[in-house]
């Protein structure tokens, strides 16, 4: 027998019980973590802040166990939970706005001896310490969670606790949150359970993901599987009343394939919504009496009904304001921002275009302007009590949504322009990425000198840094928001008047393709593209994860009329975490539009990453091609293509418009043939048998093997000639609107 013992888990719940007053909050929960980084997500109110608190023992315990490496710490104190090596990032930061930064980082050091101190908490945050003397309450809400998370890592826990380390945070800062959350796993420090709401954070971080549904752990599942999973998204995760949870929800061992059974039949009655705090907890609170709850949801069931109405009457007019001449919206948190954005406005309306002043602030405060922020908040799915709440966070996510949902009502609009910090460029960017390509929109912010993608993504948005903060007008900012100002308008008339002159012309524009291609592709793409130039427009799209997304933005918005996906290689990046990944959308325009499509596997023999030091070790040992010092490209193995292969296959299946798609059995790019350095028949097999077991053949939806490489000359007039058949079959040659 091997005398070699297992070691004790991280962390290991069993059967954890926690009540507040009647309320049954935890119910039987169990939760095992190992080592590395493990994520908890579900609904608002399933448990998951309880879960956390019971750990680090905030809240009493009344059933069950917690063992931390083998040790139990249920019902200890919270000060000998912590010096067992239980660190805890709490929601909501919970820093003292009177201590400075370098107060904070003083205090939580020293408890533990470790390989986390001040200085390397200054090192890991340069912006911590370039803000040292500032008081907590002086900070942005990324440098507080940036603080937050620091204090816990200077306790130097063996268990780091984190609850909902991203909310409220910029696009650019939840990245940098997720790298640091992918470091600390593997390093192997420490291990780190994650509360998170944000799914693409949540899979990104960790192997597995637990699913929490009223106060159990509903299931635990692989994180690719539940990242390109929209429906299991939303039946475990999405917006809904709890009542309406299929009956599999509730048990942990439910097949995943069970059919669901047929759901209640909602009541045209009064909603009744149930709030069991009707006034703000605190530590002392008692639990709160049964009538007194009953007669908070008489009373927000009327004030639900009001705001019902209200907005029906609100949203009837929509379609006249889309009507009459072309405007500018000028955007932004007035209640902050208010001068600067009237600043802007009223430059824009003196050259002679028509504006609106829209408010996207989350106060809930009245500023004269032409749409209010109340009106935005109407436009979200759950009405305005989604977006006025007390946590700033969840309010400027569901403003960002309701603000998404109504501009893409308005069917007038000419540009759009924003100021502000990077809460502003949040609550603005994803309704300008809903906007077609080609609408001007250009956002002046502090956070324009640096990472951009998260907010621009495969939009056209133009960034302007505002180099002083967005606050108040002095030289400098009313230098700046001129410019900005006059360049939204030298764009929007500029547009103007090349519509007119298109409206104008007899002749008619060639129907635009999208190709997608990479270097190892280019011989490929460079011949159909010549093939097709004279009877089509030839946009070529750069398949480096963003690449892919331009084009099926333009494909969704109609300025595409079909499609030559040759280089599908985004997919590789997306399932083996490769630097150019795709998003789990991709080939969804297709998908939902079926403009004619024609498909290959280019380049999905490599995966990119960066510099080779930068490779993850779990790839150590694997071949791989150094294609300049900045990028390095790992050959995909037979068992990644296999995968790959049911991915693309599955999504084809989904395509009702004309599809062909090829497989060159000379090898997929440049590297793949005979003599290079990628030349892997076994690999490429696997990825053909994958998806011709996958794909379900139709007339309309075809695979079709090839002998030659894809970037051989009778491939690429093979794609030509069948994109030109799909095409006249389709009925697809129109003038598209631009």
């Amino acid at each position: 027998m091997s005398d070699v013992r297992r070691s004790p888990a991280a962390l290991e719940v069993r059967g954890l019980d926690v009540y507040y007053g009647h309320s049954h909050a935890l119910q039987g929960v169990d939760l095992s973590l190992d080592t590395g980084v493990f994520s908890v997500v579900g609904r608002n109110g399933m448990g998951k802040t309880t879960l956390c608190k019971a750990i680090v023992g905030l809240v009493p315990v009344s059933g069950g166990s917690i063992r931390v490496r083998g040790e139990d710490i249920t019902r200890r104190p919270p000060a000998q939970i912590a010096r067992l090596g239980v660190g805890y990032v709490p929601q909501g930061r919970r820093l003292w706005r009177s201590l400075s930064v370098d107060e904070h980082l003083r205090l939580a050091g020293g408890m533990r001896a470790g390989a986390w101190t001040v200085e390397r908490i200054y090192d890991t945050f340069p912006r911590l310490a370039e803000r040292r003397d500032h008081g907590g309450g002086q900070l942005s809400g990324g440098e507080q969670q940036m603080l937050a998370i620091s204090r816990a890592l200077l306790t130097n826990p063996h268990l780091l606790i984190m609850d909902e380390p991203t909310e409220g945070l910029a696009p650019v800062i939840v990245a940098q949150v997720e790298e640091m959350l992918i470091q600390l796993g593997e390093d192997g420090d420490m291990s780190v359970l994650v509360i998170e709401q944000n799914i693409g954070v949540a899979t990104a971080i960790s192997r597995n993901v637990a699913i929490m549904v009223n106060g159990r752990i509903n299931r635990i599942i692989d994180s690719v599987r539940l990242a390109a999973d929209r429906e299991l998204q939303q039946r475990l995760l999405g917006v809904g009343l709890h009542a309406e949870l299929e009956p599999d929800i509730d048990a942990p061992g439910a097949a995943s394939d069970s059919k669901p059974a047929p759901q209640p039949a909602r009541s045209n009655g009064p909603i009744r919504i149930y709030i069991s705090n009707p006034v703000t907890p605190t530590r002392w609170s008692q639990p709160v009496p049964i009538g007194r709850i009953e007669a908070a949801a008489r009373t927000l069931s009327t004030q639900v009904a009001r705001l019902d109405e209200t907005a029906r009457r609100r949203r009837e007019p929509a379609t006249t304001e889309t009507s009459g001449p072309p405007v500018v919206l000028v955007v932004g948190t007035l209640d902050t921002k208010g001068t600067e954005l009237r600043f802007i406005r009223d430059i824009i309306a003196e050259t002679g275009l028509r504006t609106r002043l829209v408010d996207v602030s989350t106060s809930g405060k009245h500023a004269t302007c032409d749409v209010s922020a109340q009106e935005i908040a109407l436009n979200h799915g759950r009405g305005g009590s989604a977006v006025f709440g007390p946590d700033r966070g969840v309010a400027v996510t569901a403003m960002a949504d309701a603000f998404a949902n109504w501009i893409k009502r308005q069917g007038n609009i000419a540009g759009v322009i924003s100021a502000g910090g990077s809460g502003a460029a949040s609550l603005v960017a994803p309704a300008m990425r809903a906007l077609p390509v080609g609408v001007p929109k250009l956002i002046i912010s502090s956070v324009a000198s640096g990472d951009v993608g998260p907010y621009v993504g495969p939009a056209d948005i133009t960034m302007m840094y505002s180099v002083t903060d967005v606050q108040g007008l002095n030289s400098i900012s009313r230098a700046v928001l001129s410019n900005g100002a006059h360049a939204i308008a030298g764009m929007v008339k500029a547009r103007l008047d090349q519509r007119e002159t298109s409206e104008r012309s007899t002749s008619a524009a060639l129907p635009s393709v999208g190709i997608t291609m990479f270097g190892v592709t280019t011989s490929a793409v460079s011949k159909i593209a010549a093939d097709l130039r004279g009877d089509f427009e030839c946009l070529v799209f750069h398949a480096t994860g963003v690449g892919g997304r331009s084009m099926e933005k333009l494909v969704e918005s109609g300025q595409l009329a079909g499609v030559i996906d040759l280089t599908t290689t985004e997919i590789c990046d997306l399932l083996m975490g490769g630097v150019f990944p795709a998003t789990e959308d991709r080939f969804g325009a297709v998908i939902r539009t079926r403009v004619p499509y024609v498909g290959s596997v280019g380049a999905l023999d490599m995966v990119n990453f960066g510099a080779p030091d930068t490779i993850p070790e779990r790839y150590r040992g694997r071949k791989f091609h150094v294609h300049n010092p900045q990028v390095t490209l790992m050959r995909t193995t037979a068992e990644e293509n296999e995968r790959i292969g049911r991915w693309i296959g599955e999504r084809l299946n989904q395509m009702d418009g004309p599809v062909r798609f090829f497989l060159p059995e000379g090898g997929v790019s440049a590297l793949d043939a005979r003599g290079r350095p990628f030349w892997d028949l076994e690999a490429d097999a696997a990825l053909f048998r994958a998806l011709e077991r996958t794909v379900r053949q139709t007339g309309n939806r075809q695979l079709i093997r090839l002998k030659q490489n894809i970037n051989d000359p009778e491939f690429a007039s093979t794609i030509v000639s069948a994109f030109r058949t799909l095409f006249g079959r389709a009925g697809a040659r129109r003038r598209v609107s631009r």
